[in-house]
């Protein structure tokens, strides 16, 4: 059975992921877009992605940034954010 070494470094700015021999495989904005619907969140974007739609969003849509200050802010949207 193989496993692979990583680390995942969440930064107020930027999303890191890290694997043993390979190096840095994932450098994303920490940005999560969520509409809201009728009160039931959905994730629409994570990233690059999402950080495009700050300030661009319909009223429903938000583009959240889950860490703020160098500590989890919004624990949920962080989880959906390392999915």
């Amino acid at each position: 059975m193989l496993s692979a070494d990583m680390a995942i470094d969440l930064g107020t700015a930027n999303t890191l992921v890290y694997v043993k021999g390979k190096g840095i495989v994932l450098n994303e904005p920490s940005v999560v877009a969520i509409a809201d619907n009728n009160g039931k969140k959905q994730v629409l974007a994570v990233g690059e992605e999402a950080k495009m739609m700050l300030g661009r969003t319909p009223g429903n849509i938000q583009a959240i940034r889950p860490l703020r200050d160098g500590v989890i802010a919004d624990f949920e949207i962080a989880e959906e954010m390392i999915k």
